[in-house]
């Protein structure tokens, strides 16, 4: 599993030694930039990215050092990119893995000129993260800089009018559900609260202020292999709801 996994990384690594415009198939429908999560890099997006094209959509992989910067830094770093490679009067789709959805929201707050065509978070702990909150008392290197004014639950406000879906994860497998796991016997969580994906519980990725919100059988990191994921994302930035779980192929 592990050598296949390997496999996986050094082949999407390659793809991505290519110009990240090397991503871009089609101009028809907005471009989508997809934002990976803590202790990822972009090349964890390809397969994301390369179902979107088949439905053609344009694609960027956007890349940011997730320990070692703030969120400041993040949305900074994809304002820089946009404002070198990208018309602002052309809309774009954001889709963000984890902490990638929180830069999504703190991106729109910060840098309001860019046009939002609609946004999907995966796996995005809106409300603050238990994980990482236990793992900035007790290994705190594994939050880095992520931590305030995202996985501490303090991000922006997503702005009003901003259509944008959120897709949780109820698999529990990952490291994480050993943290998850331990805080559901300490707090005495029962269903549905006690239900995550092996890194963030469902309720932590609910948002009062978006147009949808899905549960998916994926664990946390699985969610961005899986090809229902994929579908319900390309399903939400082309029609702004996600497609129902029942009649989904």
């Amino acid at each position: 599993m592990l050598a296949s996994i390997s496999h996986l990384k050094r082949k999407l690594k390659h793809k991505l030694k290519l110009n990240p415009k090397a991503c871009s198939v089609k101009q028809d429908k907005p471009l989508v930039i997809l934002i990976h999560g803590l202790h990822q890099r972009a090349w964890i997006m390809w397969p994301l990215a390369k179902y979107l094209q088949k439905q053609g959509f344009s694609t960027y992989l956007h890349d940011y050092y997730s320990l070692r910067d703030n969120i400041d830094k993040h949305s900074n770093r994809l304002n820089e990119w946009l404002t070198a490679n990208h018309d602002p009067s052309t809309a774009i789709n954001l889709v963000g893995h984890s902490l990638g959805g929180l830069i999504i929201r703190d991106f729109i707050s910060r840098y309001p000129q860019w046009k939002i065509a609609r946004c999907v978070t995966l796996g995005t702990p809106h409300n603050g993260s238990t994980t990482a909150t236990y793992l900035k008392k007790l290994i705190s290197p594994l939050v880095g800089n992520s931590f305030e004014k995202a996985l501490d639950g303090q991000n922006a406000t997503l702005t009003k009018g901003i259509s944008l879906g959120v897709i949780a994860g109820n698999s529990p497998k990952g490291l994480g559900q050993i943290i998850l796991n331990y805080h559901i016997r300490q707090a005495k969580l029962i269903p549905p609260y006690n239900e995550h994906d092996g890194t963030v519980f469902v309720f932590e990725t609910k948002l009062p202020q978006a147009a949808d919100h899905i549960t998916l059988p994926v664990s946390h990191t699985g969610m961005l292999f899986d090809r229902k994921v994929a579908q319900q994302t390309a399903y939400f930035l082309d029609h702004g709801m996600f497609k129902s779980i029942d009649s989904h192929n």
